[in-house]
């Protein structure tokens, strides 16, 4: 994949993933915005109707009073009219003339006796009534002065009744007055008015804690619950108890302590889903970038891979040509020591090739699972004194040496004795090969409570960090500028690896570049 495709296309999946999160987050605020504007509409029409509720009962509790005095004093009203209006209209063609008159009377009741535990010598309550009649006159000239005369009428149409409108008026008049004069306590109670405040909210499905109180003139009164606190962004007023004047002297005001927790538990089911649907996208994306980052490295590290098979491969092929183009000189097939000679290479060059091969399958059964592995009771110090017997041939051409520091005094392993030699010779090999100077090893054994431990030390190269948490991964192999100038092809140290694990052990690598490499290696002890 071209490196400009392949960043072009990870930046565009990114954008992605961070414009469907955003996308969420602003459809998140947005929910939530929508739903404190809903919560705020359903408080105040709740606020709003507990205020009409409050001064409704109120003026009910007047009128009853009132009626209750007003039918238990037994006099009769002093009536006294107030009003009279007269009309009169005369048609000129049927010399008709219609009078229309209007009556509004009084009857006072005298009440001054206690109400609302007040006393009123000067206020009078009236009730008012209207007596309405309607005269037709007939083929007869009508005007005020013969009105008040005798003359009878040819249809008269009376009507009566009680003057509500301005019954009320007056009772609302009064009741505001006395009331005004009250404490707050004497007009409403905590209980009832909690009671009301807490229907109202059901209705409206607000079911959250909620605190209120009533204020006057900005200072709070007895009338509020036990818990109640002014908060500017959970709390809402609304005037209550209002005088003729129109003066606002009460507010009540209701908050909600859990107000932003309501809100969201609205929002939260929705907003989980949101939340696993987000998360799942961003671990796909994740792991789909993390495949395209990896398949990369997998694809660099395979043509490095084919690359240092192919120089290694190369070169015992070209020795194995020369040895036999040598053999076929006339002057060479006669000397049978140096013919031996060029078998022998011939012999040890297709030896190092058939060990490139085995590696490759090694690896390839251990991925697949079809790699025997029987393990048997062994003595590891001599495992160990084996694979150093296995290299000493490499060692020797390269003039190194290796030190043994077998301190364990238990050494009794269950292992595979075959592949548990292929692992140490795979790190001693390690060792020399990353040993640019003359090689020095050493090789320690100790007991760490029921395990043994291996611990293959050399003076070579060193490696980074990064290297070191990758350099169990199969085909990896850390670059020193000229790649074949190791030769190897990064299976070793991965089938090291997979073969410790299965014997139920652990492998690991301390190093600092420029100063060397320490492999431990972990394998539990038979009791």
């Amino acid at each position: 994949m071209n490196k400009l495709f392949f960043r072009l296309l990870v930046l565009l999946m990114s954008l992605s993933l961070v414009g469907i999160i955003l996308v969420q987050v602003y459809w998140f605020n947005t929910s939530f915005k929508n739903n404190n504007e809903q919560f705020k509409f359903h408080v105040t029409q709740v606020i709003g109707k507990v205020a009409d509720k409050l001064q409704k009962q109120e003026a009910y509790s007047f009128y009853d009073k009132y009626n209750h005095i007003k039918d238990s004093t037994g006099k009769i009203p002093q009536k006294e009219d107030l009003l009279e209006f007269y009309y009169v209209q005369r048609n000129i063609k049927t010399n008709k003339t219609i009078v229309y008159s209007n009556s509004i009377i009084s009857e006072d009741y005298d009440i001054s006796s206690s109400l609302f535990n007040k006393k009123f010598n000067n206020d009078k309550f009236k009730n008012f009534n209207s007596k309405r009649v309607t005269e037709v006159y007939n083929n007869n000239a009508v005007d005020k002065s013969n009105l008040q005369q005798s003359l009878l009428p040819d249809v008269t149409i009376e009507r009566s009744g009680n003057l509500d409108v301005l019954d009320k008026v007056q009772l609302e008049i009064s009741y505001k007055d006395v009331a005004a004069a009250m404490p707050i306590q004497e007009r409403v109670s905590k209980e009832i008015l909690q009671k009301l405040i807490k229907k109202e909210l059901e209705e409206y499905g607000v079911k959250t804690k909620f605190e209120f109180g009533i204020y006057s003139n900005g200072l709070a009164t007895k009338i509020k619950s036990n818990e109640f606190t002014f908060d500017k962004e959970a709390t809402y007023s609304i005037p209550v108890f209002t005088d003729n004047e129109g003066n606002e002297k009460y507010k009540l005001l209701v908050t909600f302590p859990h107000k932003k927790k309501f809100l969201l538990s609205e929002l939260v089911s929705i907003t989980i889903l949101s939340i696993i649907f987000t998360l799942i996208i961003l671990v796909a994306y994740t792991s789909a970038l993390n495949q395209l980052i990896r398949q990369r490295q997998i694809s660099e590290i395979k043509t490095d891979f084919i690359n240092n098979m192919t120089h290694e491969f190369k070169t015992p092929i070209a020795t194995i040509n020369l040895a036999l183009d040598a053999i076929k000189n006339p002057k060479i097939i006669d000397d049978k020591e140096k013919v031996f000679k060029y078998l022998q290479m011939i012999r040890d060059e297709n030896k190092r090739m058939h060990a490139q091969v085995e590696n490759v399958l090694r690896i390839s059964k251990l991925e697949k699972k079809e790699l025997d592995i029987e393990k048997e009771s062994s003595d590891v110090v001599e495992v160990i004194n084996d694979a150093i017997e296995h290299v000493n041939l490499i060692l020797e051409d390269r003039g190194g040496k290796i030190a043994t520091h077998f301190d364990a005094t238990r050494t009794t392993v269950l292992i595979n004795e075959v592949h548990f030699t292929n692992v140490i010779v795979n790190v001693l090999e390690n060792a020399i090969k990353y040993s640019p100077d003359i090689p020095e090893i050493e090789v320690f054994t100790e007991n760490v409570k029921d395990m043994i431990l291996i611990k293959v030390t050399d003076r070579g190269l060193g490696m980074s960090k990064i290297a070191q948490k990758r350099v169990f991964e199969k085909f990896y192999r850390e670059h020193t500028g000229n790649i074949h100038n190791v030769k190897g092809h990064g299976l070793g140290l991965a089938y090291v690896k997979r073969i410790v694990e299965d014997h139920n052990g652990q492998v690991y690598v301390e190093s600092e570049k420029g100063k060397g490499s320490t492999f431990i290696i972990k394998i539990p002890l038979i009791n």
